[in-house]
């Protein structure tokens, strides 16, 4: 029989997502949403909704009995769990196999055997998957230690069996490295835990992330649709997903895909998954890589799949849960072009990464052309939830190459408008404009290593800052030009100045615009666009490149923000500029001896009191915020000289806790 009415068990981004493809294929939907989701776009979007409690995941869309109940309620033949809540509860499959209601996804034993991590890995095994090689045992002395290494291979990571926090590890790279570690990783867990069982396991260099999708049907057959490369992570969150990967060549691809389909064929897998793996970036033979995970529904990143084969991964799910045969085989299954996604976060990534809530004052997306593709489950004036996930929008883009993909990203992330919540928009693209990220050396340690004082904004080429102060000084003459036209305010016959000085941080640039000829620093520009006060996004154009910049008045000048940074511009007409060194500078005000609270929360503990004695990087207070808890250290030694918030205060943002001397 055919689904012919789909309830969503999701909401955000992908239950818009799965609705577009039902309707598609003319099938009707059922929205489920919580308290919070009650105006949501997912709501609006379904031909039917049904209410399933309260704002709290744990009280609406984790609760099955809820989501059949509105199956029942709404005569839905079956359900697309999308990802995170229920999509891999066995528990859930088998509770709507026992109401002959549909799961568009795997068996109830797949995602069993497949979410038990040591049970999946002796599956894998079975099925001639690579896994980290390793001596789980025990073993006996040192000799043991030096035979086992040499047969897992160089190099080895020697661990305390009951080790934590980076205690009681040591790396061999040789022979003569295991000789002398062995028996002081043994010391070391008997100090320090108790225990000096010791096991050693492969250790793998330069670790890339990457991850086969396999599509399977009901009738045996199964493929693999190529791989993923989602190594930019941060803290083990993937940040930036592409297909293909720039490392994988055909023949690794091959060996990789060939042992996933063998995995998933001993699990009996049909619907769409994944199967992660680890792959040394320092192995070149095309055997370095080894299984991770494998995950029984649809990935965040399958659109980027999508895009290089032209496959519908959610089309391709209804019809497996359908019945139907795959219409495709593995030869059929081509690589064309690359596809690049980013996800856009509200986080702000300039108070490292804090998790950041609110209305979305303004919200637009940039057009949906040529190559360009954004999965987004927001509107402008929604709300971006303290409940759920902080995913605003997934932003995908697709080109003949990788730089060309990369390249249509920084364009289209300057496109994007977003106010109201932080977001991570120009971190993303400075990760796009970063050269080792489009040499495609890339590992899982890429933001740690590039980024170890967090972020501050994409640095600024010459070309660009000149390009921003030529946009600037029109802007400002277009201000003056109203300014003049309006009765009164600067007298009729005034024209607006066509000299203009631009100080961008602490470079002064000389701009003269007159008609279409504009020159900065003497040098002739060639530049198109259009802006009219309180416009807030300007689409300009030098030659060939065409750049948006986004705008904002400030005092005596603009914020322009483009290509991952913003830069606040000082512009006066030249004439005025001379007197410019007699305007005193406000120094802003040092607020390093204050503690100040990072964000909206809870004051659940103050370490300090007055007159104590404090070390840079001692932990000052506990601030809870979106169930989790943040502590606030010292920036500097000194001494408490007030404390100005209790425990158990609720805090706004920036309030001062405490002031040291």
């Amino acid at each position: 029989m055919a689904i012919t009415k789909i309830l969503i068990a999701n909401r955000g981004e992908i239950a818009c997502r799965v609705m577009r493809t039902a309707k598609k294929m003319g099938i009707k939907t059922v929205a489920v949403y919580s308290d919070a989701d009650s105006r949501a776009p997912h709501v609006l979007m379904a031909d039917e909704a049904v209410h399933i409690g309260p704002s709290p995941a744990a009280q609406s869309y984790l609760i099955a009995e809820k989501i059949i109940q509105a199956c029942k309620d709404t005569g839905a033949d079956a359900v697309h769990p999308g990802y995170g809540f229920l999509s891999e509860r066995e528990s859930f499959r088998k509770a709507l196999d026992a109401e002959g209601i549909i799961f568009v996804g795997p068996p109830a034993n797949a995602i069993a055997a497949m979410g038990d991590k040591i049970e999946s890995k002796k599956l894998a095994k079975a099925a001639g998957v690579n896994v980290v090689p390793g001596y789980v045992g025990v073993i006996e002395d040192t000799e043991h230690a030096v035979r086992i290494s040499n047969e897992i291979g160089y190099p080895v990571m020697m661990k305390a069996s009951a080790g934590g926090g980076g205690k009681g590890m040591r790396l061999a790279y040789s022979e003569q490295d295991v000789r002398e570690g062995f028996e002081a990783t043994k010391r070391e867990g008997l100090n320090s835990f108790g225990d000096d069982r010791v096991f050693i396991e492969k250790f793998i260099e330069s670790p890339r992330h990457i991850e086969i999708q396999v599509l399977g049907d009901q009738h045996g057959n199964i493929v693999y649709l190529n791989e993923r490369e989602c190594s930019i992570q941060r803290r083990h969150q993937k940040v930036v997903e592409e297909a293909p990967s720039p490392f994988v060549s055909p023949e690794m691809r091959k060996k990789m895909g060939e042992q996933c389909v063998a995995l998933a064929r001993a699990v009996g897998y049909f619907s769409a998954g994944t199967v992660e793996l680890i792959v040394s970036g320092a192995d070149k033979t095309g055997e370095g890589f080894y299984f991770l995970e494998m995950n029984t529904r649809l990935q965040v990143e399958h659109p980027v799949t999508e895009e290089i084969t032209g496959v519908d991964l959610v089309e391709q799910m209804i019809r497996v849960a359908n019945g139907e045969e795959l219409s495709f085989r593995q030869e059929d299954v081509k690589i064309n072009g690359w596809s690049i996604e980013n996800r856009v976060y509200a986080e702000d990534p300039y108070r490292g990464f804090l998790p950041s809530t609110g209305r979305l004052i303004r919200y637009n997306p940039p057009e949906a052309v040529d190559g360009v593709r954004v999965d987004d489950g927001v509107v402008e004036g929604g709300e971006v939830s303290m409940f759920y996930d902080p995913m605003i929008a997934k932003l995908i883009t697709w080109a003949p190459t990788r730089l060309e993909a990369i390249d249509k990203q920084i364009t289209a992330l300057d496109q994007f408008e977003i106010e109201g919540p932080g977001h991570n928009i120009d971190f993303v693209s400075a990760l796009m404009q970063h050269e080792r990220f489009r040499s495609g050396n890339i590992t899982t340690g890429f933001i740690a290593e590039e980024y170890p004082e967090g972020f501050t904004g994409a640095p600024a080429s010459e070309t660009l800052l000149k390009r921003l102060s030529a946009i600037g000084a029109f802007a400002a003459m277009a201000q003056a030009d109203r300014a003049r036209r309006i009765d009164g305010q600067l007298g009729k016959k005034l024209r607006a100045p066509t000299g203009w000085q631009v100080k961008i941080g602490d470079v002064v640039h000389d701009v003269s615009i007159d008609g279409d000829d504009v020159t900065v620093d003497g040098e002739a520009i060639d530049m198109a666009l259009e802006y009219t006060p309180g416009d807030r996004l300007i689409e300009a154009e030098f030659g060939e490149d065409d750049l948006a910049v986004k705008i904002a008045p400030v005092r005596s000048g603009f914020v322009l923000t483009a290509h991952g940074a913003s830069h606040k511009l000082r512009i006066l007409p030249a004439h005025a500029a001379p007197h410019a060194k007699h305007m005193i500078e406000k120094i802003p005000p040092d607020l390093s001896r204050f503690l100040i609270c990072p964000m909206p929360g809870l004051l659940v503990a103050l370490n300090v009191n007055e007159g104590d004695k404090v070390e840079a990087g001692q932990p000052l207070a506990v601030i809870e915020a979106m169930k989790m808890e943040n502590i606030l250290r010292a920036q500097k030694s000194g001494v408490v000289k007030s404390v100005s918030a209790a425990q158990g205060e609720s805090l706004p943002v920036d309030a001062i806790i405490l002031e040291l001397e």
